[in-house]
């Protein structure tokens, strides 16, 4: 099989020597060119028609933003975004993702440089996992935000499900964000989402959602209640649990156990925490994400009488977590992103 093609678009030299050291680490990648800023950047996508390209975001004569909007409307390509761990950076981060960016990585500014030598086997992963997928082209000027869906409303005694936990990872931000943008102000039940993503994304996550939802989003923290129509976000680098304090009165536990954990913040740990607080009354939603987090989760969700929704392959940037459930047998029924919002009102 053909190498990745890998196109590498950076500002700094030394930051373009180790991205081509990292990415050729793996025999299946390439670099066929590498870019010294956005506007070198575009002219090489469309000239050398990469199956990948890593982007920095802050660049001269042509930004990181400006440099992806031309690329998804005249040559769409997979592209990761490189974005530094501040705040600044995770604003650009999700504006890149909207802008039809695949997923990013984040470099962390506070050593000497950055160590991206640390992040080698995310980059290689996710190069991996977007290689030659389709992504449809984005005119400039023409995103638009989804309508909220107009939900038919359920009386308490014909609606099962009090609670629902959605877990993404890799290429979570955007799904995520088209989910709940779509959920309508009104739900009767509270929500709760867990996603791969550093702790210094997080709150400005939670945030953007926010402002583009009827819903009220927030990251989550010790004590926060579990209320109607609220969404709970899990901040990065933590452990979330939905506890329950009385009879009707659920609440969030926000802790650093377990520290050896894979994924800080764990699907399968907020979701299990979800299933033992609303036994036969939770609905658990898988989305696009590399690997098998949430599939144990699910599994106790559905074991518990719950029910279960996973992203359909065709809609995931990578289709890794829904497999796992789907292939477990455990997902009740499958659907494309753009109909997940409406499967989660008519399953509640």
């Amino acid at each position: 099989m053909a190498k990745i093609r890998l196109l590498i678009v950076d500002d700094s030299a030394l930051m373009r020597k180790i991205i081509k050291q990292m990415a050729e680490s793996d025999p299946d990648i390439e670099v066929v060119g590498t870019a010294r800023d956005g506007l070198e950047g575009t002219e090489m996508a469309a000239a050398l028609t990469p199956d990948v390209i890593t982007m920095d975001v802050e660049m001269p004569r042509m930004t990181g933003l400006e440099a992806l909007s031309i690329i998804m409307h005249k040559t769409p390509t997979p592209v990761i975004m490189l974005s530094s761990l501040t705040a600044e950076g995770a604003k650009s981060t999700f504006d890149a993702l909207e802008a039809g960016a695949v997923d990013y990585i984040a470099k962390n500014l506070a050593t000497s440089s950055f160590d991206l030598m640390k992040v080698q086997e995310e980059l290689v992963s996710k190069i991996k996992a977007v290689a030659r997928r389709r992504v449809r082209a984005i005119n400039p000027g023409v995103l638009k935000r989804p309508e909220p869906i107009v939900a038919v409303r359920k009386s308490f005694a014909t609606q099962k499900i009090a609670f629902v936990a959605i877990g993404a990872s890799t290429g979570g931000p955007r799904a995520v964000q088209e989910v709940i943008s779509k959920l309508p102000g009104d739900m009767t039940t509270g929500l709760l989402i867990a996603i791969h993503m550093p702790k210094a994304f997080t709150g400005a996550f939670a945030e953007r959602l926010n402002e583009l939802s009827a819903l009220s989003v927030k990251e989550a923290v010790t004590g926060d209640k579990v209320l109607p129509g609220h969404v709970l976000l899990t901040p990065g680098g933590r452990q979330t649990r939905i506890r329950k304090r009385g009879l009707m009165d659920f609440c969030v536990e926000v802790s650093d156990e377990p520290k050896d954990s894979l994924y800080k913040p764990c699907v399968d740990i907020a979701m299990k925490s979800v299933a033992e607080c609303y036994p036969g009354r939770s609905l658990g939603v898988i989305l696009t994400g590399m690997g098998h987090d949430g599939l144990e989760g699910m599994r106790m969700i559905k074991e518990k009488g719950g029910k279960t929704l996973a992203q359909n392959e065709q809609t995931c940037t990578v289709y890794g977590m829904p497999k796992a459930v789907v292939d477990a047998g455990i997902a009740d029924k499958t659907a494309p992103l753009d109909m997940i919002a409406a499967e989660i009102l008519n399953m509640i």
